[in-house]
């Protein structure tokens, strides 16, 4: 009897499962996707061209008027003395934006008054700056909230001085 068992060649039971079945192929090339997709080389970044310094410079009334958002300029408007770059608002300050009147000059009474109307801005830009007479105490509130509110938000770029004034002509010269 020992002899017998010998003889007879040895195979697998007939219960077991190949390894190699479609559930696990599927499974071994998801497991290979996303081993791929967790250990593949990113794409270095690109850093974006920074943009040119701004020097903090002394404006008049004219020399302000073309930072209006056209043709590519950068959009400027000034309050309470202060000249602030507020590109970054061009929405709302560029050409086309509900403030578009104030780009480029003096906003100060505008924005004390919540008006957009033209007549708010000075229109004689080679006389003297409005100096904001006749404002009432919650006018001149108005207008410290908006400075401050432009503080936290926008680069100041210079300050707004008045045609003649001897800051202006040591800038122009």
């Amino acid at each position: 009897m020992a002899d017998s068992k010998m003889d007879t060649p040895l195979s697998p039971p007939s219960n077991t499962q190949s390894i190699i079945s479609p559930i696990n192929l599927i499974l071994f090339a998801l497991l290979i996707t996303l081993v791929y997709v967790r250990l593949r080389p990113k794409p270095s970044p690109t850093l974006s061209k920074a943009p040119p310094p701004i020097v903090f410079r002394t404006f008049t009334p004219p020399m302000l008027k073309p930072y209006n958002g056209e043709n590519k300029m950068p959009v400027y408007l000034a309050v309470n003395g202060k000249v602030f770059d507020v590109s970054n608002g061009r929405n709302f300050y560029g050409p086309g934006g509900p403030y578009e009147n104030f780009a480029g000059k003096d906003a100060s009474r505008g924005l004390a008054c919540g008006s957009f109307d033209e007549d708010m801005l000075t229109k004689d830009l080679e006389g003297p700056l409005d100096d904001l007479k006749g404002l009432g105490e919650e006018e001149w509130e108005a207008m410290r909230g908006w400075e401050e509110r432009f503080q936290e938000k926008y680069l100041v770029v210079g300050k707004l001085v008045a045609v003649g004034d001897s800051e202006a002509t040591k800038e122009g010269s």
